[in-house]
């Protein structure tokens, strides 16, 4: 399934079940990542994937959105610092990338044309999340 079909779907429509309003007193984070599945795929921006991505939701849905900007920019600053929604996609889990053999194979393409002085410019241990997501095995469908 091409889950880019859906960018003006939201992730509760698309990720059942839809999620209950968080409680009164959830952190700022949590009450962001209630409100991200509430807005349309598309309108979804690089911070909203880096967040979403970075707690788990929706990888399905997310990990193709995020991988789309990547290919045009690997090293986005979504938020934080140069790099930050490439290292949140390659942290995703095994299980997640191995839903999205293409996504996955068009990120790892991108990877390998990385400088090597650039990926050494990045924060510490991002250069080994980088080799293991390009030396992991993707099972065959």
């Amino acid at each position: 399934m091409d889950h880019l079909l859906h960018l003006d779907r939201t992730l509760d429509e698309l990720d059942p079940p839809r999620w209950a309003p968080p409680a009164a007193d959830a952190t700022r984070l949590v009450r962001t990542v209630h409100e991200l599945r509430r807005v349309p795929l598309g309108a979804l921006g690089p911070a909203d994937l880096r967040t979403l991505l970075s707690q788990r939701v929706a990888l399905p849905y997310v990990l193709p959105l995020a991988v789309r900007l990547l290919i045009e920019d690997p090293l986005l600053d979504a938020c934080f610092y140069e790099g930050d929604l490439l290292l949140a996609a390659v942290d995703a889990p095994a299980a997640a990338w191995d839903l999205l053999p293409e996504p996955g194979a068009r990120l790892r393409a991108v990877i390998t044309t990385l400088p090597e002085a650039t990926v050494a410019g990045l924060p510490r241990g991002a250069a080994e999340a980088l080799a293991r997501f390009v030396a992991r095995s993707v099972p065959p469908r």
